[in-house]
């Protein structure tokens, strides 16, 4: 993880965005970042902010940013007219659009893409080519597992989502997300698997 981390600051600086769902990945990314910049980073930490986002994550999101000293850029993609009009709406047109958005001016991005969430990330390389938005996107964790993930957090005693305590293995917002592991809990009940961002 580190080199791949380090390869996107050394190489991008600035224009490199880490996209922050406030979930155990990102605990230990963000981490390590401020490790490598010496308790700062140049990435920009953005958010994507559907408007129904659990209160877990509203309360990890300021934890964040009290524990690691950050500033998160939001990027909303709520419908002040329908609240939450369901899955198709909020993943397949307002969370891409808010994407497109946030990762305007970059020339990579960072995420928390392992191979172990599930079929659909299963061959996920660390470094990738993102034929469609024309960046490198960086999956540090690639090859990381769960266990991997939750003695990073112990060991160095981060903060994160209460919510994988009570089960949610993979948290998005709130309508459409129950207790499941690895990304079974993400639009229960539907043939979904993934929100747009990364297809």
């Amino acid at each position: 993880m580190n080199d791949t981390l380090r390869d996107a600051v050394e190489h991008h600086g600035g224009k490199v965005v880490l996209l922050c769902s406030f979930q155990k990945e990102e605990s230990v990314l963000i981490d390590e970042l401020l490790r490598i910049d010496n308790g700062k980073t140049s990435v920009r930490i953005a958010t994507i902010d559907t408007g129904v986002l659990f209160e877990e994550t509203m309360q990890t999101w300021r934890a964040f940013e009290e524990r690691f000293g950050i500033a998160v850029k939001v990027f909303d993609a709520s419908n002040l007219d329908e609240p939450w009009s369901g899955p198709e709406h909020c993943c397949s047109q307002a969370k891409v659009a808010a994407l497109e958005r946030l990762l305007s001016g970059a020339d990579a991005w960072i995420t928390g893409i392992r191979r172990e969430q599930g079929p659909t990330r299963a061959e996920t390389e660390p470094i990738e080519d993102d034929e469609k938005h024309g960046l490198i996107k960086y999956n540090p964790l690639a090859l990381w597992t769960e266990k991997d993930l939750w003695r990073r957090i112990h060991e160095r005693e981060l903060p994160y989502n209460p919510l994988h305590d009570q089960g949610y293995s993979s948290i998005g917002c709130a309508p459409c997300t129950l207790p499941g592991t690895g990304r079974d809990g993400r639009w229960a009940g539907t043939e979904k698997t993934e929100c747009g961002l990364h297809v």
